[in-house]
């Protein structure tokens, strides 16, 4: 350090000779380091994080999503029993109904008339009785004393056994008049949602036909009548006779999810009732039928809608996330961490999606560690660090956005 400060104060050389004289000031320097050393190298970059799942092996249900319409579970079409003038609606069009409610009243003034000339009929016949009752019970013991013939005798029991006929007679009418007069009301034969009225006061229904007045559904269970083609089962059952797969579960109760037009989930499950024997010879599809709750009307008759259910299930399956899968036209793969933190592509093969993931049939073994997030930071053949990946909350970012709003 003296001598630097030497030559730049008072040496003659500061001029003329200054950069050769500072060149051998710096090569004495870097030589007073030691012979043999170098700079220290730039230090590599620490692995990137990506979030990884680890595949475990489980029986997975395969889900079959099949087109189907709804239906209610009860219709009845209410109709005229009797002819008359329609009086009056006694109902609100789309509303629920009681068994046995009454909906509408035709004019009654016929058939309460009609009652009372049967019980009139009836009352005369009975009167007619008792009067061929009293004299066949007189005859009998004139007959025993030879007071009267044979012949009469036998008139007289004979107008009694009549005279009873007409009383059985007359008491038929009578019902029968009765039972047209109930007919005047006409009541919902089940309980239900009521449609439109198909008529209107002043009307004559009944006339030569039984007229429908309105349509009464039960849609509390609904029906879901779905199609499946008839290759698919044979290919199902084909799958399931060698072994790989196994049914899922007792049909009568396999667990159905209805899916809506939207696409939104039916939240009440629906359960599996039968599977037509018959195939409709002109699509070659079989139905099936599955059952329904709903409490709050949500599902109404004609509904299209899709039935997610479970017919097979694999027994050494693997669920992955979707976004977990590159799907492309050479297959389906994904990105593989080694234990080391290497990462490699690896073909794999794809059943059915469930519940957004994926059912990986082949191509991994439980515990092999799966890039789920982070692909855009791999770069050639560096390492990772693997991290748990898990679903993050789908509200997180619209409540912070809503309250960096209200802070604002």
């Amino acid at each position: 350090m003296f001598a630097w400060q030497s030559v730049m104060k008072g040496s003659p050389f500061s001029l003329r000779g200054g950069p050769m004289l500072l060149s051998a000031v710096l090569a004495a320097q870097l030589a007073a380091c030691g012979p043999g050393s170098a700079p220290p190298a730039p230090s590599a970059p620490p692995p990137v994080e990506v979030g990884v799942v680890t595949v475990t092996a489980t029986t997975v249900g395969l889900q079959t999503e099949l087109p189907g319409r709804t239906e209610a579970s009860r219709v009845a079409q209410v109709r005229a029993r009797v002819a008359g003038i329609l009086q009056r609606q006694l109902f609100r069009e789309g509303s629920d109904v009681k068994a046995d409610q009454a909906l509408f009243q035709i004019d009654p003034a016929p058939y309460a008339v009609a009652l009372a000339s049967a019980q009139a009929v009836a009352a005369r016949a009975q009167a007619n009785l008792m009067q061929a009752q009293a004299q066949a019970e007189r005859y009998k013991p004139l007959l025993e004393a030879n007071a009267i013939s044979q012949q009469d005798y036998i008139s007289a029991v004979a107008a009694q056994k009549q005279a009873e006929a007409d009383v059985a007679a007359g008491r038929a009418a009578v019902q029968l008049a009765q039972i047209n007069l109930a007919y005047a009301s006409v009541n919902s034969p089940i309980a239900g949602r009521v449609g439109r009225a198909l008529v209107t006061e002043g009307a004559l229904v009944g006339q030569g036909e039984a007229t429908q007045l309105a349509l009464v559904q039960q849609i509390d269970p609904m029906y879901v009548n779905v199609t499946q083609p008839v290759s698919d089962v044979l290919h199902l059952r084909a799958a399931i006779a060698s072994g790989q797969l196994k049914t899922a579960g007792d049909k009568a109760s396999a667990a159905v999810r209805i899916v809506l037009d939207d696409g939104t989930v039916y939240p009440l499950p629906a359960r599996l009732l039968f599977s037509d024997l018959t195939v409709d010879p002109s699509s070659g599809q079989i139905t099936l039928r599955a059952e329904v709750p709903n409490p709050k009307g949500v599902l109404l008759p004609g509904m299209y809608v899709r039935a997610r259910l479970e017919q097979a299930a694999v027994n050494a399956a693997m669920l992955l996330p979707q976004q977990a899968v590159q799907r492309n036209s050479q297959g389906d793969s994904v990105k593989v961490v080694a234990a080391d933190g290497s990462v490699s592509t690896r073909a794999v093969k794809v059943g059915t999606a469930k519940d957004e993931q994926w059912v990986v049939l082949d191509g991994l073994q439980p515990g092999e560690q799966v890039i789920v997030d982070g692909f855009q930071k791999l770069q050639g053949k560096a390492r990772v660090k693997p991290v748990p990946w898990s679903v993050a909350p789908a509200a997180a970012a619209p409540a912070s956005a809503a309250s960096a709003a209200k802070a604002s």
